[in-house]
């Protein structure tokens, strides 16, 4: 009798506890379909936890207060005047809208600038050191001496006309003109020269200082994805990063309204280096795009260190860019004074005149130009 007394007790526990101990397993149950599942699908080979992406290396960034970014600007401002040999690479965007570009053999080239506006530019063949074109701005007006033209003698030309003024109705006006040899001269005229003015590589080497009681400077941060085709192909730093300060020159016009005149790019790896400079039209657009490459010493002068060795200049509007490097940056001079008769070029190879100016006017007399567009051309930016 005690032992089946004992039976039907040992019986009761199970059947009691039996479905306590079912509910436990069901709990565990969903996670373990999970593992198991998870288990399959990367033994399977459709994800594999080492797969590895690969992405830009994050460069280290400096920190920098607005004040020294100001006094990076005014560090390269101190250049006054500059004289100096360099190569000159020419590239025409002309067609850039169909993915083309067309890049001209390196030229020589002696370049003298002064502040506030003043320059004067020879493009020489190489090693016969032949002048090819000389050019000069006074900061008012340009002028262009055409010397050299493969032989032909067609364009051969003295162009003159002024800083301000935007030929680019004189030049759609010249587009319409299908006939006349006289028409596809001056077309030839417009194109080879109107586009290319001295005057705009004189804000690209002098850079003007900053001005805290007209502007307002606001300052703020970028990081962008780069790729360096110079770098060894398995270099971390094919690939990378960088970060940028932006520093952006806001004008107070007389109305009380606001626009942008200058943005400034500063590079922060490795130290605050001025890298880029961007000047805008009256309207917001990009007058130029100037990037400044590797630093180096100029003159030979404790004064002068650190400063760009070569200079890239786009002018999205004339669609071309032009590059300037340093030939011997021990032997540029700086701080010169030079007379304003360097900076006036004289047609004294009596060179045929095109004066861009006159054509205006001519073209405006004739209604081919309106006053409102003729007014549009000469809006100054300031």
């Amino acid at each position: 009798m005690q032992v089946k007394e004992f039976s039907r007790q040992q019986a009761g526990r199970f059947r009691h506890h039996k479905p306590l101990m079912w509910k436990k397993q069901s709990t565990r149950l969903p996670l373990f379909l999970l593992l198991l599942i998870f288990s399959v699908v990367f033994l399977s080979g459709c994800i594999s936890p080492k797969t590895k992406v690969e992405r830009p290396t994050l460069l280290k960034s400096e920190i920098a207060a607005q004040e020294q970014l100001l006094g990076e600007v005014n560090r390269f401002s101190r250049v006054n005047s500059l004289r100096a040999k360099m190569d000159l690479k020419f590239e025409d965007n002309s067609f850039a809208e169909l993915g083309i570009a067309e890049k001209y053999k390196t030229a020589d080239g002696e370049v003298v600038v002064q502040r506030p506006g003043k320059i004067l530019l020879k493009v020489q063949v190489p090693i016969i050191k032949t002048d090819v074109a000389q050019m000069t701005s006074d900061g008012a007006r340009f002028r262009v001496a055409i010397l050299e033209d493969g032989g032909t003698g067609k364009y051969k030309k003295f162009v003159l006309g002024s800083n301000d003024a935007d030929y680019s109705m004189l030049q759609k006006e010249i587009d319409k003109i299908e006939n006349g040899d006289g028409a596809k001269t001056l077309k030839q005229n417009v194109n080879a020269f109107a586009s290319l003015r001295p005057q705009h590589f004189t804000e690209a080497m002098l850079i003007r200082p900053v001005d805290q009681t007209a502007n307002i400077y606001v300052q703020s941060e970028i990081f962008q994805e780069e790729f360096d085709i110079n770098a060894q192909k398995k270099s971390p730093l094919r690939w990378v990063l960088r970060g940028y300060y932006i520093l952006d020159e806001i004008r107070r016009l007389d109305d009380g309204t606001t626009k942008i005149a200058r943005r400034f790019w500063f590079d922060r790896s490795g130290g605050i280096r001025l890298s880029r400079q961007q000047i805008f039209d009256a309207q917001g657009g990009i007058d130029s795009d100037i990037v400044y490459g590797r630093e180096g010493d100029l003159a030979d002068d404790a004064e002068f260190k650190k400063l760009p060795l070569r200079i890239e200049v786009t002018r999205p509007k004339e669609k071309y860019k032009m590059s300037l490097t340093y030939q011997d940056p021990a032997g540029v001079s700086i701080g010169k004074t030079y007379p304003t008769a360097a900076f006036v070029l004289e047609n004294r190879w009596n060179l045929p005149e095109v004066n861009l100016d006159e054509k205006l006017r001519e073209m405006k007399t004739a209604g081919r130009i309106t006053q409102a567009e003729t007014e549009k051309t000469v809006t100054r930016v300031q």
